[in-house]
């Protein structure tokens, strides 16, 4: 006689809140592992805010602009029938396309991997049960063992700056901007506010851009970023450093930004990008007795696991990296996690990689000068300036340069910085050599390597070659 199989206490090994990189990367592992998964998305579509709102449509606006940049550049084409301006929505729509293909493929990955996925407003019952509101239909609940929050985050909004108002944006709406302005202020100077100042500049439009700090990016090498403060103002963007916003005025035709210095801004629409607050809300927290930050961000271990022992949250939602790549990297750990009973040794690689996608572009890999500097490590500097490059020189490219920052002594990488073109490409070529171990990580790999001619690439045999030759 046939036993009869007992039914599991929960419908789901794991319930992920999420479809953003973070759940992505947390849904594929359990999955493949063999766990029963569900993941719960907000939005009619996969992909999170890095997919609609965040890192793909921004970086496939700035790629159309780079290459629109290059095209009126490019002595080849420079005639008198050539192609009129490009405007915003034009590069909107080759935005669009991209999300689209984004989501086709996204939502194959749950599909192939029998996840099953609930679309709706998931807040908490318990520390086992996810209510769901659906987009259509009633209201209902599911349970599961252990829970993930990847919900992300959005856009920093004050109280007291009118959203609503036409003229007044954020970086999820300015990606619904129909009108063609002249002059855009952008208040914020961090990753994003830079990125977009850069493609509204490509376009011709007149950009202010007001920092609350006093340097841009100051988290990136000095050297790197002082170059990125050259070209905007040679560009003709003007930037602003160190200053607060007093309130924005919204009119019919524009807006006037009123900074706490007593100086006054007035643009066809102003782009607010200071900062980011984590999507916890929604979610109920209280009802789990979980706790978030001034930003809605929720503390976690070194396993992405919360105060509740079943409850793990990666992604945007915690706070520092806040980098699309990085959350991927913490859904697999904090999946890794459940799968070994809360154990798990992985961890994040100590150093992350970081692209800006300004034009030109911005990346590093490792230490900055600063902090060698000021860890009193002996180092030296390697430089390959693009424009001596003949790929470079075919390309038209000639802006940027490498920079290699190595130990006197040993000659270990400790840090790689480029401008430039493909600058977040080129640089993962020095972090496979600074990811080396048993004396792999050495300036003689750049020495004595040989490159395909011409490449990018090259620039680091050149910057090798630049920092050997400064030793003594």
């Amino acid at each position: 006689m046939a036993t009869k199989k007992s039914k599991p206490l929960f419908d789901f090994d794991s319930i992920i809140l999420g479809t953003g990189p973070g759940g992505e990367g947390a849904a594929m592992n359990l999955a493949k592992s063999g766990q029963r998964v569900a993941v719960i998305e907000r939005y009619d579509a996969v992909g999170g805010g890095c997919t609609h709102w965040g890192t793909i449509p921004s970086k496939a606006l700035r790629h159309s602009v780079s290459r629109f940049i290059e095209y009126k550049e490019n002595p080849l084409f420079q005639l008198e029938d050539q192609a009129g301006r490009m405007t915003f929505a034009h590069i909107l729509k080759h935005a669009a396309g991209v999300i689209r293909k984004q989501v086709r493929l996204r939502s194959s990955f749950y599909e192939r991997n029998e996840v099953k996925l609930y679309q709706g407003d998931a807040s908490f019952v318990d520390a086992n049960t996810i209510k769901i509101v659906p987009n259509k239909g009633n209201p209902f609940q599911i349970t599961a063992a252990n829970i993930i929050i990847a919900t992300g985050s959005r856009p920093y909004r004050p109280s007291d700056v009118d959203f609503s108002h036409p003229r007044i944006y954020d970086s999820d709406t300015i990606l619904s901007l129909e009108h063609e302005p002249k002059h855009v202020i952008i208040f914020g100077a961090g990753v994003i506010g830079c990125e977009y100042a850069s493609i509204f500049r490509g376009l011709g439009v007149r950009v202010d851009l007001v920092n609350t700090r006093d340097r841009l990016l100051s988290f990136m090498d000095t050297e790197i970023s002082d170059a990125l403060s050259y070209h905007f103002w040679n560009s003709g963007i003007t930037i602003r450093h160190g200053e607060e916003f007093s309130h924005i005025e919204g009119r019919d035709d524009g807006i006037v930004l009123h900074l706490q210095s007593g100086k006054k801004m007035k643009a066809d629409c102003i782009l607010y990008a200071n900062g980011r607050t984590g999507n916890t809300d929604t979610l109920n927290l209280d009802a789990i007795g979980l706790a978030v930050d001034s930003r809605g961000q929720i503390k976690v271990n070194s396993r992405y696991q919360t105060s509740i022992e079943n409850i793990y949250a990666v992604g945007d939602i915690i706070g520092h990296p806040s980098l699309a790549s990085a959350a991927y990297d913490q859904g697999r750990i904090a999946g890794a996690a459940i799968i070994n009973n809360g154990q798990c040794d992985k961890h994040l690689i100590d150093d992350l990689p970081v692209g800006i996608y300004t034009i030109p572009e911005m990346s590093s890999v490792g230490k900055t000068e600063q902090e060698l500097t000021a860890a009193r490590i002996p180092y030296e500097v390697g430089r390959a300036q693009f424009k001596h490059l003949a790929r470079a020189q075919i390309a038209n490219t000639n802006v940027g340069s490498l920079k290699i920052l190595f130990h006197r002594e040993t000659l270990e990488i400790l840090g790689v910085h480029c401008f430039g073109e493909r600058a977040a490409e080129i640089v993962h070529i020095g972090q496979a050599i600074m990811m080396q171990k048993n004396g792999g990580n050495t300036l003689e790999y750049f020495i004595h390597t040989t490159f395909n001619y011409p490449t990018m690439a090259e620039a680091y045999r050149v910057a090798a070659l630049n920092g050997f030759n400064r030793l003594f």
